[in-house]
């Protein structure tokens, strides 16, 4: 099961170092620039939750293989864009909403294992899935998707609550890990597909006192 938890968490790795890479290319950045972004964007959700849960060293200082699938990723990224048609942008969300959904049920089970109160557990699930993705965002000037109008975060945090309860019902490890990722994936999908979002609060200038 370990075997399948690396592997899975290096995949998530790699789609959002693609994300990453295919962003910084929007931006028209440089390979070093596109290598930067690819790992902070596939590391940084990971790293800010190994260091609230004081869980050291953090895998990608422990683990070379997280830095080369970051940098295979980017780079073959960048020359399969090359070499093809230009990707739309909703083959970006589509390869984030796979991130999303491995990275969610990852930082949930780290959490659990170091047996936090299942609120944290959830907590980091969603820190995990979308820290990443809002340090790509920030550092190439765009608003994070988590807090524009299509359904984001509340995808990861539905995903995390179905594995902790899975988890508590002592159904098979890789059904729990499979289900809770299944979930936030059609989710985060469906928003896209059908622009599913929260209702949003509007103030307006009459509405202050």
């Amino acid at each position: 099961m370990e075997t399948l938890f690396y592997i899975a968490d290096l995949f998530g790795v790699a789609v959002f170092a693609i994300t990453g890479a295919l962003m910084a290319g929007r931006k028209s950045m440089d390979l070093f620039g596109v290598l930067v972004i690819a790992i902070v964007t596939a590391l940084g959700g990971g790293t800010l939750r190994d260091l609230i849960l004081d869980n050291h060293p953090v895998s990608w200082i422990r683990d070379d293989t997280y830095l080369i699938v970051c940098t295979l990723a980017a780079v073959g990224t960048v020359l399969w864009v090359r070499v093809t048609r230009p990707i739309h942008e909703t083959g970006l969300l589509v390869s984030d909403a796979f991130g999303l959904a491995v990275f969610t049920v990852i930082g949930t089970e780290v959490a659990l294992q170091h047996q936090v109160p299942v609120s944290t557990a959830l907590i980091m699930g969603v820190m995990t899935g979308v820290a990443g993705g809002v340090i790509r965002d920030v550092v190439c000037n765009e608003i994070p998707l988590i807090f524009q109008k299509e359904i984001y975060a509340t995808a990861c945090l539905v995903g995390s609550l179905v594995f902790v309860i899975l988890r508590q019902l002592g159904t098979p490890h890789w059904v729990d890990t499979g289900v809770a990722m299944l979930v936030v994936l059609l989710i985060r999908l469906a928003a896209i597909r059908w622009h599913l979002g929260l209702p949003r609060f509007h103030l307006l200038d009459r509405d202050i006192p």
